[in-house]
């Protein structure tokens, strides 16, 4: 059993998101990781190079798309554009997700 509390994230720069890299290769894009959000915190926009998957492991978040919860799996096209939050009301969200060929930070700040 996968005990989440244990999975040790490093913090990134936006403020309650945390990653846990469990593979990845600079050269292609290609990663598998880990993302914890807190509530009230988000992800920046960001365009896709390459599908990314997800699958929902804890809580939920949001998106352009709607509202992701616990057990649901997306794919996220080449392309495609879109920005994660978890709503302040909300409770933190751990996915798992595999990006083929990364990402294009829309949002820089």
């Amino acid at each position: 059993m996968l005990d989440l509390q244990k999975i040790e994230f490093r913090e990134t720069s936006y403020p309650g998101v945390g990653i846990a890299f469990l593979r990845s290769d600079r050269a292609t894009g290609y990663a598998a990781v880990l993302i914890r959000m807190a509530p009230g915190c988000s992800y920046p926009r960001h365009r896709h190079k390459g599908f990314e998957e997800v699958f929902v492991l804890e809580g939920s978040f949001s998106d352009e798309l709607g509202s992701h919860g616990e057990g649901e799996s997306l794919r996220y096209e080449d392309g495609s554009v879109h920005g994660p939050y978890v709503p302040a009301d909300g409770r933190t969200c751990i996915f798992y997700a595999i990006s083929q060929e990364g990402i294009d930070l829309l949002d820089k700040t």
